[in-house]
């Protein structure tokens, strides 16, 4: 920092200074306490959920997973179409992006936006531009990780 305050001129310097003196500090702590408590409270919802499939509908622990994935993504997309989430997102911030319910804010979100362009062009164009770099990173990822374990497992590694 100290070689581009010695490139700047005497007005752009005086310029960052002001800047500086009324940049509003943000409180990083706060924004991770509220962040991890948000992003608790959803993870321990999405456990209530998975404990209700278990003991209301047999499920077991391994096949509780994904009808719970889609209540909490249904609910996140509910909870978005009638302006929820978006609050939460305000308090919680990455608390709320993170957990799978950020991927049904994210989808619905985009899908919201561009309504007034139709349902063919509008919503069904543009409900998947943030969700399909998602699903393909996701993808990658689970090939990549799964062609590791496969050659470290013909090696005889694990």
């Amino acid at each position: 920092m100290a070689s581009k305050q010695k490139n700047l001129t005497p007005q752009q310097q005086n310029y960052q200074q002001l800047q500086q003196k009324y940049e509003l500090k943000r409180p990083v702590l706060k924004n991770c306490i509220k962040a991890f408590f948000v992003g608790g409270l959803i993870c321990t919802i999405g456990q209530a959920i998975s404990y209700f499939y278990i003991y209301f509908f047999n499920f077991t622990e391994q096949t509780a997973g994904n009808p719970t994935v889609a209540t909490m993504v249904f609910f996140a997309m509910l909870l978005t179409g009638f302006g929820v989430y978006d609050r939460i997102g305000q308090f919680g911030g990455a608390g709320s992006a993170v957990p799978v319910t950020g991927f049904g804010n994210a989808v619905i979100s985009a899908a919201i936006e561009h309504r007034t362009e139709g349902f063919v062009l509008g919503v069904g164009g543009n409900m998947f531009k943030l969700a399909g770099s998602v699903i393909l990173f996701g993808v990658f990822a689970a090939f990549a990780v799964a062609l590791i374990k496969t050659l470290l497992g013909m090696w005889g590694v694990l």
